[in-house]
């Protein structure tokens, strides 16, 4: 019996309590939810729905726990309700109720854990979105590998989800960029502005290879050649450093567009309409203090230049006009200030800013050697990147172990241990696991003990302490996987990944034996509990994949 199935059996007691007193069931809700106690000695599971409805009805919650416990201890599946405290009711369920689980993971697969929890909602989710002017810094990484989570794990509890990178290539970051390279291939130290690092040699002798006429032209011209070329390899370069990792995005968004579409003016003309420009000094200004910014912000400057904030509002426009009901964006540490803007600006647009939109902060990421920080990359000459990351510990490692942490705070990676091939090694400890079922399956079917079919499981048979143990823990997932999504918090499905399920398997699997020793016959307690083997391996897998990583079958 899963969580959602036994909330319903409580549900139905509750209508069957009301019925029998003739209270009013209009108090009773749609739907509920049971709980795992946090001591396991007071049951497999509790709920709380005499307390919630007690005033509602005018019933004591002992007296009303009372009468759910009596009707739901008659339920099929349910062992024993206990009432502890002022009414919270302590169920235990059969060992075949509880057994069952193992069959409804297995036949659901891949599906086990999604729901239709965000059904309706769509979302644009932003990440990562480094500017074309040098590799993904380790904290572009961060956001890449939780960004790509969150996709996951909304797109599992029903969400439409459209992921969506957004690269600038003009302004002045731009342009330092191309003056760089003009230097590099010149000969030249970078401009004091500039850009150092390997990379920037390297980029100019390809744009010398693919436009030799570069050579002959003047600076202005050449320096032109360099932006159009170097910004389209080293985006192409940055597409497929994430693609390596994993990471593909729907939508690769140039801010350009918005300029070349007009789509600045249809920003500034919404805006207006809804009454928030003004004009002072030559320059036109969006009244953001109306909403709580700690200052109004220029649209467009006296000398009618864009500013990037007026961009910002175009582009939030433009993924609403895409119909996007929630805008979600993810941003650095040093991005903390734009947050009161941005959410300004949503309300200048007649928007609700608690509900269309949404701003993650990410902090910062230390990748240690040896105890101490690296600062310097061997290309980039001035950060770590994703590929410094990449050869460190793998794609595996680093997507975990970046996951793996609350976003809002900072983390240590420290190369000795996520390579470590032990059980202090997060990443290695949840996908032995993995690879222990499937040498489990494996080493099954070569003595011939296989599951058999579902009609002859006999799910009773999985009464051991420690088993119980692994099919609550089982049971877990399906809400982990919502709350995680709906929390923005892919953290919590590494977590219970390595607290709940590696953690159960391994008690389990030193206690119960799955596979029969010597010549000793194959029973139903070894098919059994090679159903529970393989309903683990069904989790890892759907766990490690929502985290973009691999559960491998052999280590």
């Amino acid at each position: 019996m899963t969580p959602a199935e036994l909330a319903s059996v409580v549900l139905a007691a509750a209508h069957a309590v009301f019925e029998q007193r003739g209270l009013d069931r209009a108090a009773l809700p749609a739907s509920t939810v049971v709980e795992r106690p946090r001591n396991p000695e007071h049951g497999d599971y509790a709920s709380t729905l005499a307390l919630q409805l007690s005033k509602k009805v005018g019933v004591p919650p002992r007296e009303l726990a009372t009468a759910l416990a009596d009707e739901l201890g008659r339920a099929q599946g349910v062992k024993s309700v206990e009432i502890a405290g002022p009414g919270f009711l302590n169920i235990r369920l059969d060992a075949a109720a509880a057994g069952q689980l193992a069959r409804v993971i297995v036949e659901s697969g891949a599906e086990y854990g999604r729901s239709d929890r965000l059904a309706g909602e769509k979302i644009n989710l932003e990440f990562v979105s480094a500017n074309p002017t040098g590799p993904v810094h380790i904290g572009g990484v961060r956001w890449a590998a939780v960004g790509d989570a969150l996709s996951r794990l909304l797109r599992a509890t029903g969400a439409d989800v459209g992921t969506e990178y957004y690269f600038n290539d003009a302004g002045s970051q731009i342009d330092r960029f191309a003056r760089s390279l003009l230097a590099a291939a010149k000969g030249e130290p970078a401009p004091e502005d500039g850009y150092g690092g390997a990379y920037i040699a390297e980029i100019a002798a390809e744009v010398q290879a693919r436009r030799p006429e570069v050579s002959s032209l003047d600076d202005d011209a050449a320096q032109e050649v360099f932006r159009v070329e170097g910004v389209a390899l080293m985006f192409d370069e940055i597409r497929s450093s994430l693609r390596d990792f994993g990471v593909e995005f729907d939508t690769y968004f140039n801010e350009k567009d918005l300029h070349d579409r007009g789509e600045l003016d249809l920003a500034l003309n919404r805006l207006r309409e809804q009454g928030h420009l003004y004009e002072s000094e030559g320059a036109t200004w969006l009244r953001t203090t109306d909403f709580g910014d700690d200052k109004d912000r220029v649209l467009r400057k006296s000398n009618g230049e864009w500013t990037y904030f007026a961009a910002d509002c175009a582009y939030y426009l433009d993924k609403r006009e895409r119909g996007f009901e929630r805008v979600v964006i993810m941003l650095g540490a040093d991005h903390h200030g734009y947050i009161g803007r941005m959410k300004a600006m949503s309300a200048c647009f007649g928007d609700d800013p608690e509900r269309n939109l949404e701003i993650l902060i990410g902090q910062l990421v230390n990748l240690l050697r040896d105890g101490a920080p690296m600062r310097m990359s061997k290309r980039a000459g001035t950060v770590i990147t994703l590929e410094d990351l990449v050869e460190a510990i793998g794609v595996d490692a680093s997507r975990y172990a970046l996951a793996r942490y609350s976003s809002d705070s900072p983390i240590d990676i420290d190369i000795e241990l996520w390579t470590r091939a032990t059980r202090d090694n997060p990443v290695y400890y949840v996908q032995y696991v993995a690879a222990r079922t499937a040498g489990v399956a494996r080493n099954a079917a070569e003595v011939g003990l296989v599951p058999g079919d579902a009609d002859a499981f006999r799910p009773e048979l999985l009464d051991h302490e420690k088993e119980n143990e692994l099919l609550k823990a089982l049971a877990e997932f399906p809400a982990v996987v919502a709350t995680a999504a709906e929390l923005r918090e892919p953290h919590r499905v590494a977590r219970y990944l390595e607290e709940s399920v590696a953690a159960s398997y391994h008690r389990f699997y030193d206690n119960c034996r799955v596979l029969p020793l010597g010549d000793e016959k194959i029973t139903d307690l070894h098919r059994a509990r090679l159903w529970l083997n393989n309903a683990t391996r069904t989790v890892i897998a759907n766990g490690l994949y929502l985290l973009g990583v691999s559960a491998p079958e052999r280590m």
